[in-house]
């Protein structure tokens, strides 16, 4: 298969088209679910989908090393390769690192400002022009609204679609409106918000915010539960 068939065919169409056609520049998203449901595969899956495209994407954990996060990695684009037999995919892994970095923070001991002004020193005078950042692993508990302000000020400054993983601590942690509670005062500074949801056999999508617009009809999509790979 070629790229350009493995991109228009893939299940991310499905999630950005449940979200009037994805995140846009200035926007955040969160994938949220109790811990173990797989946000770091699909926060991985989304930005490969974006490396396909020859998009620059910077990915911050908070809670892995980043030879942990690289394995995601790895193991995501070796199973495409395996399932889609991709054309060129020596060249096409190549072009993926170079439009990639990975960064890791400990929330203990960074500030927010410490992150963002390593992110502007690689994107703005390292000249790596990223558009797309995922943030994951980040506590939502110590989140607050000034450090979420922030970061959705640099999104909007620097034309950055930002994508946050969020672990809901136990079942029952949701609103009315099928939001962790954990979102509950930032939600308006959230414009998707994605749960993960255990079923008996795959782990379902729900879209419980979109813009201004809260549980919007279903998302046809899940992951499967032993390869945590998006499917339609």
């Amino acid at each position: 298969m070629i790229i350009s068939e493995l991109v228009r065919r893939s299940p991310v169409r499905v999630f950005e088209k449940s979200i009037h056609g994805g995140l846009k520049a200035g926007e955040i998203g969160v994938i949220a679910s109790p811990s173990g449901l797989g946000k770091t595969s699909v926060l991985v899956q989304i930005a490969l989908d974006k490396l396909l495209q020859e998009k620059k994407v910077i990915h911050v954990s908070f809670t892995q090393h980043t030879g942990y996060v690289l394995s995601w990695y790895e193991d995501i684009f070796d199973e495409f390769i395996r399932k889609k037999n991709l054309e060129n995919a020596r060249d096409v892994k190549n072009e993926i690192v170079r439009n990639r970095v990975l960064m890791n923070f400990s929330q203990d001991g960074v500030t927010g400002d410490q992150v963002l002004r390593s992110l502007r020193a690689m994107i703005v005078e390292g000249g790596f022009k990223a558009e797309y950042l995922i943030i994951d692993g980040f506590d939502f508990s110590r989140m607050d609204r000034a450090r979420l302000s922030a970061i959705k000020d640099f999104a909007v400054e620097l034309g950055l679609e930002v994508w946050y993983s969020c672990t809901v601590p136990s079942e029952g942690q949701y609103t009315k409106q099928n939001i962790p509670a954990l979102l509950k005062d930032l939600v308006d500074l959230v414009d998707a918000v994605v749960i993960l949801e255990p079923k008996a056999d795959h782990i379902e999508f729900s879209v419980s915010k979109d813009r201004d617009t809260y549980n919007p009809p279903a998302m046809a999509l899940k992951l499967d539960p032993k390869t945590l790979l998006i499917q339609s």
